[in-house]
């Protein structure tokens, strides 16, 4: 399993979704203005805005906030520019991660993220350390209850890369350009997921237990945290057991 969706999955068994959906609200409403502003109002004619937009739907964000964080966009921004950055850095056990932010003070953000790494036995490292560890990939989830093969067969046909079995989930992997494509050919054929997005995927795993656990779990807890931070990606992997002992 990814990383990413690991870290999706333990903070779903840990109840942390719910706990913080007004910070997931906050960043999504970040993006959908900074989609708004570099590629129209239209989610029909925005890819960006457009899964920004879904991401929403899916976390139950209200349709008035949706409409407000377009038309904040569509309208320029008044007063707020926001940098889009990508830090990397290496998490307990050499764990690779990478944070995409978008800030309107890189001053402050790059000072936060490094104290984040540092109390959590990481370090920040020098752009372009990690990030050759992972792919860009659409990724849609869902749980197991369906049959595989109607869905492999339904997947690759509206050009997907490949259909895998992990734990209690398929994962359908795409090229980021037809995510949308291919997410939308399996809803009109009835499949739900249990989450879609463009994220990154690492090429390999790394395998942590006991205080390393703990401390990369802290580390994806803090950056999380930050308003600033929009996705946080890292290679590391949990066992059941390794999380049932830290539950």
């Amino acid at each position: 399993m990814s990383g990413h969706n690991k870290w999706s999955t333990i903070k779903h068994k840990k109840g942390a979704a719910d706990a913080k959906r007004g910070k997931i609200f906050t960043k999504i409403i970040k993006e959908i203005s900074v989609a708004a502003k570099l590629g129209g109002g239209d989610p029909a004619a925005n890819p960006r805005l457009r899964t920004a937009v879904d991401k929403a739907k899916a976390e139950n964000m209200p349709k008035d906030n949706i409409e407000r964080a377009i038309k904040k966009g569509a309208g320029g921004l008044e007063g707020v520019t926001y940098e889009e950055i990508v830090y990397e850095g290496y998490g307990p056990g050499g764990t690779a991660v990478l944070v995409e932010v978008m800030t309107d003070n890189r001053n402050r953000t790059v000072s936060d993220v490094r104290s984040s790494f540092t109390k959590c036995n990481g370090n920040m490292g020098e752009a372009g350390c990690v990030s050759w560890m992972f792919s860009k990939k659409g990724l849609l989830v869902l749980d197991k209850g369906i049959d595989f093969e109607q869905l492999f067969e339904a997947a690759i046909e509206a050009g997907a890369e490949d259909v895998t079995e992990e734990d209690e989930q398929f994962e359908v992997t795409t090229d980021p350009s037809s995510f949308i494509e291919v997410r939308e050919a399996l809803e009109a054929k009835g499949f739900k997921f249990a989450s879609a997005e463009v994220t990154m995927i690492p090429q390999t795993l790394v395998a942590l237990e006991g205080k390393q656990a703990e401390s990369m779990l802290k580390l994806m807890d803090r950056l999380e945290d930050n308003d600033d931070v929009q996705n946080v990606y890292a290679n590391f992997d949990i066992s059941a057991a390794e999380m049932e002992k830290m539950m």
